[in-house]
């Protein structure tokens, strides 16, 4: 079957970093846009980071100069670094893969989705 699951998710102090992964199974996504996203107690979920087929990335304005999203397409895995971390990024984390390949708009309205990693960042 096609499943993703996220790892590297834990609880840090605010200035810190963690390096979440997420690896596909069953299907290669080196095809696939690819994203992270999270969703905290109360909120909408929002769109953290994206990453085209062709290398092109995206992110969230409250991220930006903090985060960076990257991939290895040979081992269908997806990452993303975050660095000085703040209390307000204390969310669920999960990673998706777009089921429309070579997509330049990477919308994620039919994806593949993980089952969530917790960030929690404490100031």
């Amino acid at each position: 079957q096609v499943q993703l699951v996220e790892s590297g998710g834990g609880s840090v102090q605010a200035g810190g970093s963690l390096r979440l992964s997420c690896a596909g199974s069953a299907y290669t996504f080196g095809d696939n846009c690819m994203g992270w996203f999270r969703q905290a107690p109360g909120k909408e979920r929002e769109r953290v980071a994206s990453i085209s087929s062709f290398g092109s990335t995206t992110y969230a304005d409250s991220v930006k100069g903090r985060f960076t999203i990257s991939r290895d397409n040979a081992k269908t895995s997806l990452y993303l670094e975050m660095n000085s971390l703040k209390p307000e990024d204390t969310a669920m984390y999960y990673c998706a893969a777009d089921r429309v390949r070579w997509s330049s708009l990477c919308k994620y309205e039919n994806a593949y989705w993980g089952q969530g990693t917790q960030v929690t960042v404490s100031s």
